[in-house]
């Protein structure tokens, strides 16, 4: 099967305490492998590509041979890396990455000797003159991937981000898709973040994202119509359980699509990862469609499955008809 499709990003061990106050130990994830689940969901061979350090549970990437994933682009690197990554999820739904410490205390529970020097998992990513360790390089594109039609870039450093989706536009990828790293999402770096945004195809922020960029007095729809004058030719903003709302600059067109699930549905046990997830989908769906609606609505879709589950694999344990049989019942 050709590879159409590529998802760049961070291969990480997940610790998680949950909204209901529930504690994950060392979970396969990343935001790469998550967003590369979210496509597969859709049947197509997705290719992973991400840097990992000594210290990397490789005997999971056996289990990754055991998938549709692709494992070419995975680059060994010297040195152990932090690969670590916390997330607090408290009972009103807000999500932490720092203070792990406090965080289990809250639910009883001993903080992990794991994570005991843990400060968060997004060091450097600010730094507009620097690559932090696991981040990507336009000189590391990897050859097995040179047929890819379309990639998204999960959350990473500002350098990458600006740097890489230039050099693949010049290679001639058509599709280029970018969830932004959240810690330089702020007023300070908008120079930047205005510099490569006519460089992607799609720009997919997270409210939180949005209002750290531009003060909390600014409505999502404002923020979007901002992003879309400062050069983002498709702005898709993710609202969690809210849904997402997408904007067309080319048309002014605005359109807010609800979540799948509903407030209090039971099948929600994890949603670690339901941003990549849609990332993913959205990718394949508006490579497929050309309509940004549909790829909205298929993005949804694998968040939805991927949250009714622990671990990034989960939902690629799922049938696929699921994925049709919900988007069909959202269309």
């Amino acid at each position: 099967m050709r590879l159409h499709f590529v998802a760049g990003g961070g291969m990480r061990v997940d610790y998680l305490v949950t909204h209901d106050g529930r504690a994950e130990l060392g979970l396969l994830g990343g935001n790469a492998l998550y967003a590369a689940v979210g496509a597969a969901i859709w049947g197509v061979r997705v290719g992973l590509w991400a840097r990992l350090g000594e210290n990397y549970p490789y005997a999971w990437l056996d289990q990754l041979k055991h998938t549709t994933l692709d494992t070419a682009g995975l680059k060994r690197i010297p040195g152990r890396q932090e690969h670590r990554t916390f997330y607090a999820y408290t009972p009103s739904g807000h999500r932490d990455d720092t203070d792990p410490a406090g965080h289990f205390a809250r639910i009883g529970r001993p903080l992990p000797p794991e994570l005991a020097d843990y400060v968060h998992s997004t060091p450097g990513q600010d730094d507009p003159a620097a690559y932090e360790p696991l981040a990507l390089r336009p000189q590391e594109w990897p050859a097995a991937y040179e047929s890819a039609e379309a990639i998204h870039l999960s959350p990473l450093s500002i350098r990458t981000h600006r740097e890489v989706s230039a050099h693949l536009r010049r290679r001639g990828i058509h599709q280029i898709t970018v969830d932004p790293g959240e810690r330089y999402m702020v007023p300070k770096l908008a120079g930047h973040i205005r510099r490569f945004l006519p460089q992607v195809t799609a720009f997919l922020p997270s409210d939180q994202e949005v209002r750290s960029l531009f003060g909390r007095d600014t409505s999502l729809a404002q923020a979007a119509e901002t992003l879309g004058q400062w050069g983002a030719p498709l702005v898709v903003v993710k609202n969690g359980a809210e849904g997402v709302l997408v904007y067309e600059p080319a048309h002014g067109r605005l359109t807010h699509l609800p979540a799948f699930h509903r407030p209090g549905d039971g099948r929600v046990v994890d949603v670690t990862g339901a941003g990549d997830a849609f990332c993913g989908g959205f990718m394949v769906g508006l490579a497929q469609s050309g309509d940004p609606l549909q790829a909205a609505r298929m993005g949804l879709v694998s968040a939805s499955l991927v949250i009714e589950g622990y671990g990034a694999l989960y939902a690629l344990g799922r049938r696929p008809e699921e994925a049709q049989q919900r988007l069909a019942a959202i269309g």
